[in-house]
């Protein structure tokens, strides 16, 4: 597959929980589309901006509710494939949105913008996708992956497949190689870490089928909004109040601040009914200087602000030891330090969970820890210092490389494209043509 003399007929598409990409094989051009502003990336969010009256995508929609519009910004869009509010709906602008709606407004735009980097349409695609989203019910997870088919279908896609995320990722790294490996591809995305054993080489990579090199799969849903989630709740929601006491001794209900700690349910703190529960709960509340912050970031509706600055405090702990953020949009001169050493102990049980599914994996491939000579590392969370160290003691032979965190599947989805769909059949056939003319 290294000699292209035409292009893909098909494309792939990773649409992510933090972040999405396109990808498309064609000769003498980078794999990855350019989205938005030159970059291959586009963030998961939309906004629904209600002064200007109009809905934009990625960086510009955190930039434009950053700078203060009034609006809705919602991100983590993928989490509600296989969940119960994918049925639901939310109130924008005045009118109520459906969730299949809003994901099929993000997936088009992604089309759309694929479609103009690439200066023609795509009507064939393949999708990435977790290798569960939803752990312990396949039925929750065929639906989620029903969902996904549908609502790429309703954007224009009429031919649609699937790939395992870190499968496309292995398919990437192995255009590399130039000797066999067994690799365990870790995909730790924004909403699932996903792993695959897998027997890569420059031989296999010319095989049209390559299930006998899949050694085993699995996955666990967890990823980095998780891990944001848990250092919100340690490091962030006790100064507006989480776990301080009321009078009578009991605790400050938790339920406000674990919306206000999950990205896709951050506006279910907005209501009319949460302001006016929350209004009693000052009255009884032992702390009320915290609570003033609460009550101040809601009637802000700064929330997915302070949800950007957990996630800015999780990227900077993994090149640093601590790190001081402003919060002065909840109360004036506020600052506050985070460590990475309380950033540990917040995900421990999350990362003993991902240890635990990799050990599984190995008993599943029937392959010992010292078998596995490399691990290739994909997904914007998969440089968590601790998340690498538990998977460096579990398997201490094997040779750590990085991908691209953010391209590696949707570049390994534009492989699996091609290996599925084959070239253009018009291109080429056009190029026959003129060469007999």
């Amino acid at each position: 597959m290294s000699v292209l003399p035409h292009p893909a007929r098909a494309c792939g598409i990773d649409f992510g929980t933090s972040n999405s990409t396109a990808g498309w094989l064609r000769p003498g051009h980078d794999t990855l589309l350019r989205l938005e502003d030159g970059k291959v990336t586009l963030p998961s969010a939309v906004f629904f901006n209600a002064e200007e009256d109009h809905v934009c995508y990625g960086r510009q929609a955190i930039a434009e509710y950053l700078d203060g519009y009034e609006g809705r910004l919602m991100r983590s869009l993928k989490s509600l494939l296989g969940s119960s509010l994918i049925d639901g709906q939310t109130e924008v602008q005045g009118r109520a949105l459906p969730f299949r709606e809003l994901l099929a407004k993000f997936i088009g735009e992604i089309k759309h913008r694929a479609e103009a980097a690439a200066g023609r349409s795509f009507d064939t695609a393949v999708f990435g996708r977790p290798v569960h989203f939803v752990d312990d019910s396949t039925d929750a997870d065929a639906r989620a992956e029903a969902t996904l088919l549908e609502t790429a279908k309703r954007v224009g896609f009429r031919e649609v497949s699937f790939q395992f995320e870190p499968i496309a990722a292995a398919y990437h790294y192995e255009q590399s190689l130039t000797r066999e490996e067994v690799v365990l591809i870790a995909d730790i995305g924004g909403g699932t870490s996903d792993f695959s054993i897998v027997c890569l080489s420059p031989e296999r990579a010319k095989l049209a089928e390559r299930r006998d090199d899949l050694l085993a799969n699995g996955g666990i849903h967890i990823g980095g909004t998780d891990f944001d989630k848990y250092l919100s709740l340690a490091g962030f929601m006790p100064l507006l109040g989480y776990r301080t006491r009321l009078k009578n001794n009991s605790e400050v209900p938790s339920s406000y601040y674990f919306n206000l700690a999950t990205w896709h349910t951050i506006n279910f703190t907005y209501t009319r009914k949460i302001w006016a529960e929350l209004q009693d709960v000052y009255r009884d509340a032992r702390e009320q200087d915290k609570m003033d912050r609460l009550l101040r970031l809601i009637e802000e509706r700064a929330g997915h602000w302070l949800a950007l600055r957990v996630e800015e405090a999780k990227i900077a702990l993994s090149d640093t030891p601590q790190i001081t953020l402003p919060l002065d949009r909840i109360h004036e001169g506020l600052s506050h330090e985070v460590t990475r050493v309380l950033f540990d102990e917040a995900i421990t049980s999350l990362v003993t969970d991902v240890e635990t599914t990799v050990a599984g994996l190995l008993q599943t491939a029937g392959v010992r820890a010292d078998e596995i000579d490399t691990v290739f590392f994909t997904g914007g969370s998969s440089g968590v210092p601790l998340l690498r160290r538990r998977i460096a003691a579990l398997l201490p032979a094997a040779r750590p490389v990085e991908g691209d965190l953010f391209g590696s599947i949707g570049a390994g989805l534009a492989v699996e494209a091609l290996r599925r769909y084959g070239p253009d059949a018009a291109k080429a056939a056009g190029a026959v043509a003129s060469a007999h003319a």
